[in-house]
């Protein structure tokens, strides 16, 4: 591998920009492609765009870029995607900025102006001979001190084919159609590949490289995208009061699991809503899981207090009530006299304390 320092004018870049979206954003007279399969979307606010812009005409120096050269001798921007993009952007007239203590656009610029723009003099480290492995693991390396390229991102620059290009308008872009439909279920950002992986994980049942390198030269992502569908119209006939708690679910673990059993929606509601308002339960993400299963590990059940074991342990004086020997009370667990899922409170009147050795016999916490 072969990486040589360049100064490259902002004239030459803007050259024949052109940004087709999924089917490609390019520049430097169509020979530089600045966004190849392993880089993001554009992730820039207009405020970052324009202090790039600021600093070209304060002529203040950019971090440098990095760009790989081909054996066909074009090139693939491998870091410096949103400052060039800024750059671009701005000579196609996407926003204003400051300049001379004005706020113009390319178009406003004067001659001088915009003279001054175009020759500022970008650094580029151009890297030559590489294999697929070594830029990728270049551009891991020169990320280190940036942002990170998130673990989806980098699975997708291996991974690279028409069906992540047919699946990537679906899942991956700010106004996708997976967030319009399901945005208020899911965590994460699309741009940054979290709405992809999320779908993969659920279809894939967490096996996620082994169904990219199945699919990769799948033509479309039909397949995933009607799983997607389901998934979240299951979700919404089921519970269609929405709470806060149904965001960033494994709705797609929980759809696989349980999507061929009956359930009565109003039924599903009433329980959900009594158990939001029961004190004991404090995971209460966990109840949506709770009723689909039954599982009562999901709602991690409030455990007594300190000041509640230290009652019950004066009123039975130290005594197990199994085994009935006497323990210090660190040697001692609360169990509920009633178990909570037959409507036992965890209150003192309804703890007891045993023995560690009793409580585990038991089954108790």
């Amino acid at each position: 591998m072969k990486i040589t320092l360049h100064t490259v004018p902002i004239r030459e870049v803007v050259e024949g920009f052109e940004n087709n979206e999924e089917q490609g954003v390019v520049g430097y007279g169509g020979k530089l492609n600045i966004r190849p399969p392993y880089q993001r979307e554009m992730v820039y606010s207009e405020k970052q765009e324009q202090a790039v812009i600021n600093s070209v005409f304060h002529q203040f120096p950019l971090n440098v870029f990095y760009w790989v050269k081909n054996a066909d001798g074009t090139y693939e921007m491998l870091d410096g995607q949103q400052r060039t993009l800024s750059i671009c952007n701005y000579c196609a007239g996407e926003y204003f900025t400051i300049v001379d203590g004005s706020l113009k656009c390319y178009d406003n610029l004067s001659a001088t102006q915009r003279e001054r723009f175009l020759e500022y003099q970008l650094q580029v480290y151009v890297c030559e001979e590489a294999t697929d492995e070594e830029k990728l693991e270049w551009f891991r390396i020169i990320n280190i001190a940036g942002e990170k390229l998130t673990d989806q991102e980098l699975l997708n620059a291996i991974y690279a084919g028409p069906w992540l290009s047919h699946a990537k308008p679906r899942f991956s872009k700010t106004r996708c159609v997976a967030a319009s439909l399901g945005e208020k279920y899911l965590s994460g950002s699309p741009i940054r590949q979290d709405y992809l992986r999320t779908v993969i994980d659920w279809i894939s049942g967490g096996k996620i490289q082994e169904y990219m390198a199945a699919h990769q030269y799948d033509a479309t992502s039909d397949r995933e995208w009607q799983y997607f569908q389901q998934v979240i119209q299951w979700v919404q006939s089921l519970f269609p009061t929405y709470r806060k708690e149904m965001k960033g679910l494994s709705w797609g673990v929980l759809y696989n699991r349980y999507h061929e059993q009956f359930y009565s929606a109003t039924e599903l509601e009433n329980r959900v809503s009594s158990l939001m308002e029961d004190e004991d339960v404090t995971n209460k993400k966990g109840i949506y899981e709770y009723v689909l299963g039954g599982e009562e590990r999901c709602l991690n059940i409030r455990a007594f207090s300190d000041k509640m074991k230290r009652e019950v342990y004066e009123r039975q004086h130290g005594i197990c009530v199994h085994c009935e020997q006497h323990f210090d009370l660190s040697e001692m667990q609360g169990d509920h006299i009633t178990p909570w899922h037959e409507g036992g409170t965890t209150t003192a009147d309804n703890c007891q304390l045993l023995c560690k050795q009793c409580n585990r016999r038991k089954g108790g916490k």
